[in-house]
């Protein structure tokens, strides 16, 4: 498996992967291709906010990892946030998961990392849990703009 920073070659491979993702149970709703195609261009442009990876495997397309990147007082560091991880339906169960958490673990040394999960996806919270992640004890409340 190889991992990657994506590039401009990674555009459509990229927005049919987040189709694939919105459209799937891991996510409580879909977001609009104006975003998706607003966020690989913030991926392009600069690593300040946003960083986006894919994965290949024997020189196929396999996924993808999106990261934000923040400062936490709280936390008294950066925070990497994972996103999103996506790995296509042919290549799930191989470890791909786990190599982009490690990845991006020796990367960003953080002092937090963070991510949200639905609870129903067993598989997704069992390999967090491995990695060391936990429940947040917090709610967290959003205002989207109209």
């Amino acid at each position: 498996m190889e991992i990657c920073a994506i590039t401009e070659r990674d555009r459509q491979d990229y927005l049919a992967m987040t189709g694939e993702f919105y459209s799937s149970s891991a996510v409580i709703k879909s977001v609009p291709q104006g975003n998706l195609i607003a966020t690989f261009n913030e991926c392009l442009s600069s690593k300040v906010y946003a960083e986006c990876f894919i994965f290949r495997c024997g020189g196929k397309v396999a996924g993808y990892g999106l990261i934000a990147k923040t400062f936490s007082q709280e936390a008294g560091g950066l925070v990497i946030w994972f996103e999103e991880v996506y790995v296509k339906e042919e290549y799930r169960g191989r470890g791909f998961g786990g190599k982009f958490f490690e990845y991006v673990f020796k990367l960003y040394p953080a002092a937090r990392y963070r991510l949200e999960v639905e609870r129903q996806n067993e598989r997704a919270v069992k390999l967090y849990e491995k990695l060391g992640f936990e429940f947040f004890e917090y709610d967290q409340m959003i205002k989207e703009k109209i």
